[in-house]
């Protein structure tokens, strides 16, 4: 007779077998799917999670009460749930199709659906998200997204089709979408099939006022020549000029959202640097190492103690002999942070012999990340062509709701990071920010975090501020202000948290 153990793991390869099949679906409809034997032991046992009756997604034992799961999870459901109940006549609304082209990758609150067949419904989904599918036309034409398979308007159709208050409510997605606009010729069309002249006329103010005027002109051209009278209006509430336009919708928010947010930091930190040379600067950074690592490791969930840093640092860390020194995760972390540590401090040497701290920034962050885990290379638990480049992998960030880009927009968006920085004169605001948007870009499987501190402090004390220690007392404040700034765009928790534990 099987043992408990034996049947669970015949679940557990009836359950692999469905995956190897049905490729990254992460939904599973139906208890005889799997057969209803299965299911249950693998609900029971914790590795598939009951999203409603009748619909489960794959979990692990313990991650109950975890909304990591369903919010990886969450668009797989979504659009395998909406094909099933409306046979795929469906679409997000237009605001909505405007949040997947504008390349926002927050969880929604609550989705709203338009289908021929809606019944105006709320569904009330886990972790306080909800679905809502309103009886409604669709567009003329549907698309539909490549990650997820998700239907949409297409983007000039959806520009055409949302009202005025859209543009002062989600200024930063329209914005971004009319910045990714490459042709307003299926504005024109879509305008011209549905007689919508003053939707027409909001478009065009709206990229007159980005600073699309050539488009703009176009637009109304184009509506003059097949015999309509337009009038321009701007919906933005303040005209935002960009200076980039056809790139990645991932690069132009991390362009705007910065333009946005370094106001916040100028206005909130008044903190004046003090005047320093190298010497100083350095000495400060070796005092400080101890507490930095301790505290930074601790963050991420390493079990460090001071005595090991203190080995670490000054070369007597002995694996051979010392028990401590053999744990051989958090050693091999330190040993990491170590080396990062101390190329940073050549660094700031190179910075006051005349590099620019920014392009110091540009060049390095690579260095840093690779040596904070280049102790578990020589090791082997991690092979080297892993830490070359940004991640080929899509990463989630534990119980928040906002998911890091995925793997192909991760390079645009950095390279706009370092354009960014590159053109910020405000050390201050190219610190908070800098450490802001590498987190929210995440663009590593892992240390996003330490590097993204070491992006902070590398521009603070270049420039006569202090380095500063995040406490992991203070950890979930941190993460709830970081949480705060990537799912609402509200940065200023953040930069009065950063600016407090300057003055500390």
């Amino acid at each position: 007779m099987a043992t408990i153990q034996e049947k669970l793991a015949e679940s557990l390869e009836v359950l692999k077998a469905y995956q190897d099949a049905h490729g990254d679906n992460l939904v599973i409809q139906g208890a005889d799917t799997l057969g209803r034997t299965h299911t249950e032991r693998l609900v029971n046992s914790g590795y598939l999670q009951m999203v409603m009756k009748g619909w489960y997604i794959p979990s692990s034992p313990g991650s109950e009460g975890d909304s990591t799961v369903w919010y990886v999870s969450y668009w797989h459901f979504v659009t395998a749930y909406l094909d099933k109940r409306f046979n795929e006549a469906w679409c997000l609304s237009p605001e909505l199709s405007l949040y997947f082209h504008s390349g926002k990758t927050v969880i929604p609150r609550q989705l709203i659906v338009r289908c021929e067949k809606g019944t105006n419904n709320i569904l009330q989904l886990p972790f306080g998200t909800s679905l809502v599918d309103i009886k409604a036309a669709l567009p003329p034409e549907v698309m539909q997204e490549p990650r997820y398979g998700v239907r949409l308007y297409p983007m000039a159709y959806a520009l055409l089709m949302v009202g005025p208050d859209y543009y002062r409510r989600d200024a930063l997605e329209a914005r971004t979408c009319l910045a990714s606009l490459r042709d307003v010729s299926p504005i024109v069309l879509a305008a011209i099939d549905g007689g919508h002249t003053t939707r027409a006329g909001r478009v065009a103010g709206a990229l007159r006022s980005i600073g699309r005027e050539e488009m703009a002109d176009e637009l109304l051209r184009m509506m003059r020549q097949v015999g309509y009278t337009v009038t321009e209006e701007n919906p933005f509430e303040e005209n935002v000029r960009m200076v980039t336009f056809a790139e990645s919708p991932y690069a132009s928010r991390v362009r705007l959202m910065w333009m946005q947010m370094r106001k916040v930091v100028i206005d909130t930190i008044k903190i004046q640097p003090v005047q320093q040379d190298a010497a100083s600067v350095l000495a400060m950074m070796d005092a400080t190492y101890v507490k930095d690592s301790y505290n930074s490791l601790s963050i991420e969930g390493y079990k460090i103690t001071e005595g090991l840093l203190e080995r670490v640092q000054s070369g007597n860390w002995n694996p051979e002999n010392d028990e401590e020194d053999k744990d051989r995760r958090n050693a091999l972390a330190a040993r990491g942070y170590y080396q990062a540590y101390e190329l940073l401090k050549q660094g700031v040497k190179d910075c006051f012999s005349g590099k620019a701290p920014a392009q110091w920034y540009v060049k390095g962050h690579q260095d840093w990340h690779f040596q904070l885990f280049e102790p578990c290379i020589r090791a082997g638990i991690v092979k080297a062509s892993d830490l070359i480049g940004y991640r080929r992998h899509q990463v989630y960030i534990r119980n928040s709701m906002h998911t890091p880009l995925n793997p192909d927009a991760v390079l645009d968006a950095m390279s706009a990071l370092s354009d960014l920085m590159t053109e910020e004169e405000n050390a201050l605001v190219r610190a908070i920010l800098g450490h802001f948007f590498f987190v929210y870009i995440h663009p590593y499987m892992d240390g996003n975090g330490r590097t993204a501190r070491f992006v902070m402090n590398s521009q603070l004390v270049t420039a006569g501020y202090p380095w500063v220690v995040i406490p992991v007392e203070c950890r979930q404040e941190y993460m709830a202000a970081l949480e705060q700034a990537s799912v609402e765009g509200n940065v200023e928790g953040f930069v009065r948290f950063i600016g407090r534990e300057m003055e500390r």
